[in-house]
């Protein structure tokens, strides 16, 4: 049987990318988000069943435990560029990363990926980039073996940056 990744934020800019390739490398694909029927383009990733939007609010704990149930690893893109409603810098860079670290590792899932962002800095005087460090420091709280990532400035056809 194939290993299972669960994608929190799996058909945004960056996670969409990693779900296809996850997929290609013969993965089951759970793609966690806030709206599954505008992320049913990540099914023809992989072959039927293979890849599967689910809903998921990364601000609370039975939502993110409920669509991380049976993974093997687990993948955190989730992040903002501008707050809006309840979804703030500190719900979710620092708490959703720190909620899906925490029950990722009390459901014993053995690999997590966060995806954080050049110039965390759980000092700066910045809300996006404290937050993003005070989510690493979360993520390697509860999984020290995780692998963080900080790139810079990522720009593609859908990145929500250069075309806004």
């Amino acid at each position: 049987m194939s290993k299972l990744v669960t994608i929190y934020g799996g058909s945004g800019f960056v996670g969409r990318y990693i779900a296809r390739r996850m997929a290609k490398a013969g993965w089951r694909v759970r793609v966690a988000v806030r709206r599954p029927n505008e992320a049913i383009f990540v099914k023809p990733y992989g072959v039927v069943g293979q890849v599967e939007p689910v809903l998921c609010n990364i601000r609370d704990d039975a939502s993110v435990a409920s669509v991380m149930t049976g993974a093997d690893a687990v993948v955190n893109c989730v992040g903002i560029l501008a707050k809006k409603g309840k979804n703030t810098f500190d719900a979710v860079q620092s708490e959703g990363a720190a909620r899906i670290a925490r029950i990722a590792a009390q459901s014993g899932v053995q690999q997590m990926v966060h995806i954080s962002a050049i110039g965390a800095d759980v000092a700066s005087d910045s809300d996006y980039a404290r937050t993003k460090g005070e989510g690493e420091a979360a993520v390697l709280e509860h999984m020290p073996n995780a692998v963080i990532l900080r790139p810079s400035i990522v720009f593609g056809p859908e990145d929500d940056f250069f075309n806004r």
